[in-house]
């Protein structure tokens, strides 16, 4: 072993560490270790940036464009409503939605296919008085099955391609993935449109007669001031008015001194109560009691204080500014005229003042505010509206164009007139010149922490590559695999991607085995292609835990899962995945 050799292994072996750990950004990672391949020469410095001329990172930003402009045409939600509204039952309400977000996936972002796809699954459990559980992991697997269908509808596909263009000197082609991808695709919507019966009962239920999501788990925190009606009672004694509705989790007292009262605990003027309970139970308890939610006491929005007040349940998604921050960081009430009144996470009990919660990807938050406040806040801040007739219509802009502009760029591309990077390029840039989309609007549809951290994986990759690193690992792979028939070694390079990918970031994933796969496949002695494609196949079906991609993440709190829940649906899924998807890959893809 060589000493670049080693530092490549420590280099990767220390990113996969971070990764795992989650502590740090997944695009400071990324920087970390391209910072440490430059200082020890495992990147030379003339390859350094060359990740961020790839094509791919023009496909992704080009892409997520047009995946934004088809999400505010709504065209796509107007349609799914339809279909739903002439069904009753679960399992074929679940199966219209499964295949709609997959199929939509394949042709554009999986992250956008999905964010159009919740509010309507919410509101559909809404409708039919069910557990919002039954219908987003579906929703989320399916939006990650059908991104396999094409180069351009999952981020393994795209890289995967790079990998093939640096060691075949060409990419796959835009629809190379579909024989695998599509029959695959079918067969995973009908198992999701019975196998959400493997979802464990009993998370979330919702109220009909609510006109919101029920989140139990909320926290929020308000102020008794004076004349409260409250003072001199019991925390036992105000809980009961709530019928058990309204639990006092906490009480603040002298400065930052938190306390876990006993239901005999008298209340006083001035107390901080950290409360939790639903918005709207909260919102008729914060009444009686004459409570001033925290940040409201001096003249701010307060619950009841004006009837033109609205509370919204969204979700924070994966690029929203409120990530890492506290709503004190953000000064929502300063910056935005919105109150923060609660904050779920998976089902959890925050134990942590409101103020200092630092928000992550798949947080529920309520929000309040009044009409067009409101509305900016949610968008400015990256947020999934989930609440029932919650519509931001100014932001729409109904018309077919950008479904359009996306056939038609599909069209160049499949017919080899264009490149795949020319052609969607062009097809963002018209969305923005017709209007569909302003320039602001398009600079923030695209991810830029994701496009920066695939910049910068591409030469760490490489460098596994052009160090020999990957040749070593492949040769001790080898040993192993020479015993096992073609097709079992292709089947252990799609289960170990997939095993790989919850722990680390998709990409992390295709990056480490794609050189390591192309070096088994021909030590072997087979196509480097069949091999390719397990690693992408493998790192696109993560479905066993939420941390592995952010479509899991992101239905965690509105589904109310906990951690242990996606492998009862996702490991049979995975099953599947492996046991067909193997000779697909092999029947469209030969090994010689």
């Amino acid at each position: 072993m060589t000493i670049h050799q080693g530092e490549a292994f420590l280099i990767i072996a220390s990113m996969l560490g971070l990764f795992v750990w989650g502590g740090l950004r997944h695009d400071l990672i990324a920087l970390l270790a391209l910072v440490a391949a430059l200082v020890t020469g495992v990147v030379p410095p003339g390859k350094a940036f060359l990740g961020f001329a790839n094509p791919v990172i023009i496909i992704i930003a080009s892409v997520l464009v047009l995946s934004r402009a088809i999400a505010i045409s709504g065209v796509v939600e107007l349609a799914t409503r339809r279909l739903l509204l002439r069904t009753r039952s679960l399992s074929a309400q679940i199966g219209i939605l499964s295949a709609c977000v997959s199929f939509l996936s394949a042709f554009m972002k999986n992250v956008g296919a999905l964010a159009i796809f919740m509010p309507i699954a919410v509101q559909t459990a809404e409708r039919e008085g069910r557990a919002p559980s039954a219908y987003l992991m579906p929703l989320a697997f399916g939006s990650l099955i059908g991104g396999t269908i094409t180069q351009i509808g999952t981020s393994p596909n795209l890289l995967i391609s790079a990998v093939r263009q640096e060691l075949e000197g060409r990419p796959f082609s835009l629809f190379d993935f579909a024989p695998v991808g599509f029959p695959l695709t079918v067969v995973a919507i009908v198992f999701l449109t019975f196998g959400w019966r493997l979802i464990p009962k009993g998370r979330k239920a919702h109220s009909p007669a609510e006109n919101q999501l029920e989140i139990e788990d909320y926290l929020s925190e308000a102020v008794i001031p004076s004349g409260s009606p409250f003072i001199g009672k019991t925390v036992r004694q105000v809980e009961d008015l709530s019928d058990g509705g309204v639990a006092v989790t906490a009480i603040i007292r002298q400065g930052d001194r938190r306390y876990i009262p006993n239901g005999d605990w008298m209340l006083f003027e001035n107390d901080l109560l950290v409360l939790q309970a639903a918005p709207p139970m909260l919102r008729t308890f914060c009444e009686e009691g004459e409570l001033k939610p925290v940040g409201a006491p001096h003249g701010g929005l307060a619950i009841g204080e004006n009837g033109d007040l609205q509370t919204l349940n969204a979700v924070v998604l994966a690029q929203s500014p409120m990530i890492g921050q506290t709503s004190f960081d953000l000064h929502l009430r300063r910056r935005f005229q919105i109150n923060l009144l609660s904050v779920s996470r998976g089902g959890d009990r925050i134990n942590t003042q409101l103020g200092r919660i630092r928000f992550l990807v798949g947080d529920v938050v309520v929000l309040q505010g009044r009409g067009e406040a409101l509305t900016d806040a949610v968008a400015r801040l990256g947020c999934l509206p989930l609440a029932a007739g919650f519509q931001a219509e100014r932001h729409k802009r109904p018309g077919l164009l950008p479904v359009v502009i996306l056939i038609v760029a599909m069209g160049l591309v499949a017919f080899k007139l264009l490149p795949v990077e020319v052609a969607f390029f062009i097809a963002a840039m018209l969305v923005v010149l017709s209007r569909q989309l302003t320039l602001t609007e398009a600079y923030d549809a695209i991810d830029w922490p994701i496009v920066i951290m695939l910049g910068a994986l591409i030469p760490v990759g490489g460098a596994l590559e052009d160090t020999g690193a990957a040749g070593v690992i492949g040769s001790g792979l080898t040993i192993v695999a020479a015993h096992l028939p073609g097709g079992l070694a292709v089947a252990l390079v799609l289960a170990v991607s997939m095993l790989v990918t919850p722990f680390l970031h998709h990409a992390a994933a295709v990056i480490v085995m794609g050189p390591i796969a192309a070096v088994l496949a021909g030590n072997l002695g087979f196509a480097p292609d069949t091999f390719l494609m397990a690693v992408a196949l493998g790192a696109s079906c993560d479905f066993l835990t939420p941390i592995g991609h952010q479509n899991n993440m992101l239905v965690m709190g509105p589904g109310g899962y906990r951690f242990g829940d996606y492998w009862r649906l996702g490991l049979p899924l995975s099953c599947l995945v492996v046991a067909i998807g193997t000779p697909l890959i092999l029947w469209a893809w030969p090994l010689k």
